[in-house]
């Protein structure tokens, strides 16, 4: 016994104060909020955010040029203008190297990646122009950096005719030569799962890529489609399309307001609004996914955001059905998906995690909905059209924990909603960045710098960047004797398992 207890004590010498979920973010702070109009360039909406080490800087990307910004003060250092390349749609950094993704002037025309210097802001050396698939919208680099993947989302500018419908794809991008691998498209891959829409007038178009730790698959929202594909980047290749299903609002925890005329008067006017189950399902259709590790397997976050064909010619109110319920009838709805006694809609105002085959393991529920109601920072002129909107999504291990950073499109202010999703199963809700000032966060960014993790969010309407700083960084030595200490307390078990 008087080992055990000296064990206990030695160990409690040794182990650091271990930050619960309700602590971990103390520190978290808003550090900064740059906006974009003092840039004084006419066309820019802060969209997609990225971050160089090298440099200490967040090179935002907003539809005319990128603003490269101080990550320590927000102040900017340069705007660089790309029209002359077409419109950015995204930035990613990886060693020094700073891709743009460039759509085209004439969007249905092959779009282009340009490389810039990070240290001297201007066209990299060597090779800095990869010509890609039509309206390239995201872009990401494999984990090692050895491949650039680029979604080109390839949307059509006239529905229903295939010959004025770029293919959507995925370039894989060699970085070593910066040549292009494949451009691979959907032709003839298996199509499985649910709710697969192949009726909506248009080819597959990628949204979104997530790549697994080992750099073999990446996961593609394709947001209009209501789908996953899974792509092999050992053969260049995709193995599958996965129809996500749909989100039965009826049931518990699935409660929607699906009326944006709704507000409970009360003596001092408009107080809340009420999630209700109502008789209609949502299609999932994420827009930015994120993938991580658990226990040895992939899993994939997705903002399960909501889309239409960018005409709106799929989507129509609900009450151009026959014998919708008075509640639901400004409900916009899928006219390709829904009949009379059965609403499909868009969007299921939660974010989901799901593994590699498609099969949810965790759904937010109407949590973010009832979050927002909660703040009061919920848009009852949005119920009727897809809620909070979830769009973006970050993830960031702090400690040894892995979070969620979910960002909300459709609220009055700023929201961005943090999540423990370290166990896949059993994930919990932290808090919500709420931002005065800010509004519409398109694209969010976390990383680490001085010691301290943060979180970057570009917000699209507000033309804000803002940065929050999250928690310290745990120094090397604290994990030593952490494990020094959980040895010992190892000790301990085994010893009084002995007495």
């Amino acid at each position: 016994m008087k080992i055990t207890l000296i064990a206990v004590l030695i160990s409690g010498l040794f182990l650091p104060a271990v930050a619960s979920a309700d602590t971990t973010f103390s520190s978290l702070t808003k550090q900064w909020t740059y906006s974009h109009a003092l840039t004084g360039v006419t066309g820019y909406a802060a969209e997609i955010a990225a971050f160089d080490s090298a440099t200490n800087s967040l090179w935002v990307a907003g539809v005319s040029g990128v603003d490269v910004l101080n990550a320590s003060t927000g102040s900017l250092v340069q705007h660089i203008d790309t029209t002359a390349f077409g419109s950015i749609n995204s930035v990613a950094i990886y060693n020094g190297i700073a891709a743009f993704a460039m759509e085209s002037t004439t969007r249905t025309d092959a779009g282009t990646i340009k490389f810039f210097d990070t240290t001297t802001r201007t066209l990299s050396s060597g090779v800095n122009s990869v010509t890609v698939g039509s309206l390239p919208d995201m872009i990401t680099f494999t984990k090692d950096g050895s491949k650039l993947l680029v979604a080109n989302e390839g949307t059509p500018t006239v529905y229903d005719n295939p010959i004025l419908d770029p293919v959507g794809s995925v370039s894989i991008i060699n970085m070593s030569t910066r040549t292009v691998d494949a451009t691979v498209g959907f032709a003839g891959v298996a199509q499985t799962g649910s709710y697969l829409r192949t009726n909506t007038g248009m080819d597959f178009e990628p949204e979104y890529i997530a790549v697994n730790a080992a750099g073999t698959k990446a996961y593609v929202s394709l947001q209009e489609a209501n789908a996953m594909a899974v792509l092999d980047l050992t053969t260049n290749t995709f193995s599958s399309v996965i129809g996500l299903g749909a989100k039965d609002f009826s049931a518990s925890g699935n409660y929607i307001d699906p009326n944006d005329r709704d507000y409970i008067s009360g003596s001092s006017g408009p107080t809340k609004t009420i999630l209700r189950p109502s008789s209609v399902v949502g299609l999932y259709q994420p827009d930015a996914i994120g993938a991580y590790e658990s226990n040895g397997q992939t899993f994939i976050v997705m903002a399960n955001e909501g889309d239409t064909r960018e005409d709106d010619g799929d989507k129509v109110r609900a009450s151009s059905l026959s014998g919708t319920p008075t509640d639901l009838r400004r409900l916009n709805i899928s006219s390709t998906d829904s009949v009379p006694g059965n609403l499909v809609t868009f969007g299921a105002r939660s974010f989901s995690i799901r593994d590699e085959a498609g099969n949810i393991v965790y759904d937010s529920g109407s949590l973010l909905d009832a979050k927002a109601i909660e703040l009061g920072i919920y848009d009852d002129a949005r119920s009727d059209d897809k809620g909070v909107e979830p769009e973006g999504v970050e993830l960031m291990v702090i400690g040894d924990r892995t979070y969620a950073f979910i960002g909300l499109e459709r609220t009055t202010k700023s929201a961005v909603g943090i999540f423990d999703v370290t166990n896949p199963t059993n994930v919990s809700f932290i808090d919500m960045i709420v931002s005065d000032g800010d509004l519409a966060p398109e694209g969010l960014k976390g990383f680490t710098m001085g010691g301290m993790h943060y979180l970057a969010v570009a917000n699209e309407v507000s033309n804000t960047t803002s940065l929050y700083s999250l928690a310290p960084v745990p120094e090397p030595e604290t994990y030593a004797m952490l494990l020094v200490g959980l040895g010992l307390l190892g000790f301990t078990v085994r010893r009084r398992k002995s007495l």
